[in-house]
């Protein structure tokens, strides 16, 4: 069945190939297993491709598909009954090969216990540009550390990643070449839930020189990490030289296109490392209004990779760590290096940088000073007790392009001076379920082959 939509319009890849898509009408394909891999080679600019409920056993090869800027090539599933690809040998399930402006949405990956990754941006593509990837349950890709969840190896940019499941990956997200050389800019990475990873939850590698020629941005742009919910357990975390954290965030070039680029990772969940910190960063980072804690270790160091921490600004967090809160050192001495109005909780609260109006304590004081801070995840609640976590007014002194800088953990207006992630008690508790705009949201798990269903609560 094929219905088509009336509108044609003019599209274009923002300069960023060296060719365009032709204007045609957009069209609404509705494909079964049956059928999907003939229809999907004609996809146009602006078409739809609805996968009706079932398994599809070939995966979902994109290669040299091309939607417009604003005119995007949509795959998608029902939301009830979402169809379901399922893993094969040899081959990763969604491959992306220099393709662009296409979303994927409302679809389960089943790893099958298979040898391959869920989804690539494979290494021999010579670009992946504005992929989005949205609603998509990815599970039973975790044979081994090196099976990856979502993974890009080519240079990639403006991909938007959110809303999506990913539970027991080998590593959740993989970002980038381990040499520097396919670099991922521009992104968005957002309200995803990802558990019970091997190793990283999600890594995005450090970058070298940024490719010419192929139309990756040159002006200075923000990669934005926020609402996530990062959580490793001591069931399957690896250990010894496998240990990883839940989040490392690696270098931006050193020198032309990208050497200002920025992270900006805020408003994400952070629970539990058995055998490495949470979070580590170089670079240029912006680390604000996030929640951690790690009841085993440390919680955030910042320190010498690939290269060195250079402009770094961790502010508004709520830290509870076993060992180390916040460690912060190895920066270039030409850049600050600012830790500013967090609540810290650990053995050892705060080393390093330039700091100002943290409030600090031992681990075991933090009951003290928030609301339910040993709690387990769904009654966690660690937004401060009446008066307990106030500070004097201070200037962040933050550059404008940070977003939601003046926001706590949840989305509301800093109207008082609180050192820590939130300014008033909050109505989403931290725990195993995604975080949506401030309230649960119930997970609609495939039943029978893995733990999934067990991370509702």
């Amino acid at each position: 069945m094929i219905s088509k939509a009336a509108a044609g319009c003019m599209l274009g890849l923002l300069g960023a190939f060296p060719f365009a898509p032709s204007v045609a009408a957009a069209a609404t394909y509705a494909a079964t297993p049956s059928d999907y891999l003939g229809l999907l080679r004609n996809l146009r600019p602006g078409d739809t491709l609805e996968l009706a409920p079932g398994r599809y056993h070939e995966g979902l090869p994109l290669h040299g598909i091309t939607g417009g800027a604003g005119n995007a090539i949509i795959i998608r599933g029902s939301r009830d009954a979402p169809a379901t690809l399922v893993a094969r040998p040899s081959a990763n399930t969604i491959s992306i090969v220099n393709s662009s402006h296409i979303e994927v949405r409302n679809l389960v990956l089943d790893g099958d216990g298979q040898l391959v990754d869920a989804i690539k941006a494979e290494g021999h593509s010579s670009w992946a540009s504005h992929i989005t990837l949205d609603g998509l349950t990815i599970h039973l890709y975790g044979a081994h550390q090196q099976i990856v969840g979502i993974s890009t190896k080519c240079p990639a940019w403006g991909w938007v990643i959110r809303n999506n499941v990913i539970v027991g990956a080998g590593t959740g997200m993989y970002l980038g070449q381990s040499d520097g050389s396919a670099p991922f800019v521009a992104g968005i990475i957002e309200h995803n839930l990802i558990i019970d990873s091997i190793g990283y939850n999600l890594q995005i590698k450090h970058q070298n020189e940024r490719p010419k020629s192929i139309g990756m941005p040159e002006m200075t742009s923000v990669t934005i990490i926020r609402h996530n919910v990062f959580s490793k357990s001591s069931a399957n975390s690896s250990s010894g030289t496998m240990a990883r954290p839940n989040l490392l965030v690696g270098h931006w070039p050193p020198d032309g296109p990208g050497a200002d680029d920025t992270y900006a990772i805020y408003g994400n969940f952070f629970n539990q490392n058995p055998t490495e910190a949470l979070f580590q960063a170089e670079g240029n980072v912006a680390f604000y209004g996030n929640v951690l804690v790690n009841t085993f270790g440390d919680a955030i160091n910042i320190q010498p990779h690939n290269d060195v921490p250079r402009r770094i600004d961790v502010f508004h967090n709520t830290v509870l760590a076993a060992n180390i809160g916040i460690r912060l050192g190895g920066g270039a001495p030409a850049f600050a290096q600012r830790v500013m109005a967090n609540a810290v909780f650990a053995s050892a609260p705060i080393a390093g940088g330039e700091q100002h109006a943290n409030r600090t304590g031992l681990l075991a004081e933090a009951a003290e000073y928030l609301a339910e801070p040993f709690a387990p995840p769904g009654r966690l609640d660690l937004s401060p007790r009446p008066g307990k976590l106030a500070i004097e007014p201070i200037n962040l002194m933050l550059p404008s392009y940070l977003p939601d800088a003046n926001r706590d953990f949840e989305g509301r207006v800093r109207s008082a001076s609180v050192a820590g992630a939130y300014v008033e008690k909050g109505s989403w508790s931290p725990g195993l379920w995604p975080k949506r705009g401030g309230g649960r949201t119930s997970l609609q798990y495939p039943q029978g082959k893995s733990k999934l269903d067990s991370a509702t609560p």
